[in-house]
């Protein structure tokens, strides 16, 4: 209850401030859905020279790319961790979040929730709904829950990973660069992982799997391409705990190294 009240409030400060300055915050939903538009944008150029993607349809593919919004969007709303390094490590403000008796990994998150990222989920929801409809797929009762147990799986591998990454911020005083590449290889993701070289393959789905943000869940209910990926897609919420508690692990150990800022 704690936490629940803390994350109210957080959500209260946010709030008050996005009212007082209206036009950035629909610019920023702006330049997010922007942003998703070019890149279905692509998918759908890419189908103008070829009928099938690695044995993929375009509304195949097109539905992975949906279900890859969906956990993106929360993802970006609770784990908005790009400017850690500047912020808390370069300017001090860690110091602050570690007199306060939240969990400091809770507090950094809650400062920078971004909530108008779940503009991009919603937009996920509507991309695979009409997907869903042209492809004809069966809607059972147990498809909703399970969507939701993917999604949130699929949110914490994604967490699991960027906290490990961030906190790499507490072992070097200076910005890795690492992050930007990171967000650059997540989008691997979203396409057809059999259209890659096995090692490829091996990485996206067992080192840095971001092949369970996208392709493997949304398999689940797309059906065998004879790749074998709906076999794995209910191994995601496993993925998820997993990676995310290496992420916590590797966060909690880098601040008993943190010493402070210096002058």
């Amino acid at each position: 209850m704690f936490y629940l009240s803390l994350f109210w409030d957080y959500f209260k400060n946010y709030a008050k401030t996005k009212l007082t300055y209206r036009a950035d915050f629909w610019i920023e939903v702006l330049a997010d859905l922007s942003f998703q538009a070019v890149n279905l944008v692509f998918i759908l150029i890419v189908f103008q020279h070829t009928p099938t993607l690695g044995g993929w349809s375009e509304a195949e593919v097109v539905f992975v790319y949906g279900f890859f919004m969906v956990p993106y969007g929360i993802f970006g709303t609770f784990f908005n961790l790009w400017n850690f390094s500047d912020r808390y490590i370069t300017k001090g403000e860690m110091d602050r979040v570690l007199t306060r008796p939240a969990h400091n990994w809770f507090q950094v998150t809650l400062e920078n929730m971004d909530p108008p990222s779940l503009i991009g989920s919603l937009a996920g929801i509507v991309i695979m709904a009409s997907c869903w409809v042209e492809l004809g797929l069966p809607l059972e009762f147990w498809d909703i829950p399970v969507m939701l147990l993917l999604v949130a799986g699929a949110v914490l591998v994604y967490g699991g990973l960027y906290t490990a990454l961030t906190a790499i911020s507490f072992y070097s005083d200076a910005p890795t660069g690492i992050l930007p590449l990171m967000y650059n290889i997540q989008n691997y993701g979203r396409y057809p992982i059999n259209i890659y070289n096995k090692i490829i393959r091996f990485m996206l789905t067992w080192l840095i799997p971001f092949a369970f943000v996208g392709v493997i869940p949304a398999s689940y209910f797309l059906g065998d391409h004879g790749d074998g990926l709906a076999q794995l897609a209910l191994l995601t919420p496993v993925m998820g705990i997993v990676f995310m508690t290496l992420g916590m692990l590797v966060w909690n150990h880098g601040v008993k190294r943190y010493r402070g800022a210096g002058s």
